[in-house]
């Protein structure tokens, strides 16, 4: 399947990677190239495969999944990396998205939630959906009391567009909510990603739900 987006699960569910690879395989574009059980066979295979994505649950034996994404980001050539989460259950989820993962999954969001993921990733986005991430980050924030002060500060359309952001609003949502265009969206996100040093919308969503910018 010539340049289709490349796959790896892990998981150490059986059923739960059957079920992901049966979605994915049934949609045009996507491989799923493998799969693991433990952190420590998800690690050395995406290394071995060096696959587009890697869809990671956090509760995985022998290495858990925020560890497998630390060392995993920690490779010139990492992949794009997807936490699995159960909610409730996974207060580890912040803490792979510092460590880089660029955004998350509740095993339960369906079949269209998992491609949505899978496509973003593989787009160099995260997957910020008004469903899914805004309610983690603000179940998440209300155990965070980090304030840091900025060196350079945002202006108050950077600002503007931060809240859009946490309230997993597109780029096209957000123009057309602030009535600008698309490349001042873009512009506006560099920007406030400069600023933070986050590295991708759901470290900006992070940072707005950890300041109280959103509720």
């Amino acid at each position: 399947m010539s340049g289709a987006t490349r796959v790896v699960l892990a998981d150490d569910q059986e059923m739960v990677r059957t079920g992901f690879r049966l979605i994915l395989s049934a949609e045009d574009g996507i491989e799923v190239v493998g799969e693991a059980g433990t952190g420590v066979d998800a690690v050395a295979l995406a290394r071995r495969l060096e696959p587009d994505v890697v869809l990671m649950d956090i509760r995985m034996p022998e290495l858990d999944g925020l560890e497998a994404t630390r060392q995993l980001m920690a490779d010139l050539r990492s992949p794009r990396i997807v936490v699995v989460t159960t909610f409730d259950l996974d207060e580890y989820v912040y803490g792979a998205l510092r460590a880089g993962a660029c955004g998350f999954l509740l095993k339960d969001a369906g079949p269209r939630l998992l491609v949505e993921a899978v496509r973003a990733a593989a787009a160099g986005d995260a997957l910020v959906s008004p469903s899914v991430t805004v309610r983690l980050l603000a179940h998440l924030a209300a155990r965070l009391s980090a304030h840091t002060a900025l060196a350079d500060p945002l202006s108050r359309r950077e600002l503007d567009v931060v809240r859009a952001v946490a309230r997993g609003r597109t780029n096209a949502e957000i123009g057309a909510e602030l009535f600008v265009s698309l490349s001042t969206v873009k512009t506006h996100l560099t920007n406030v990603q400069s600023k933070l040093g986050a590295r991708n919308r759901v470290e900006i969503a992070a940072w707005a739900w950890e300041h109280g910018l959103v509720r």
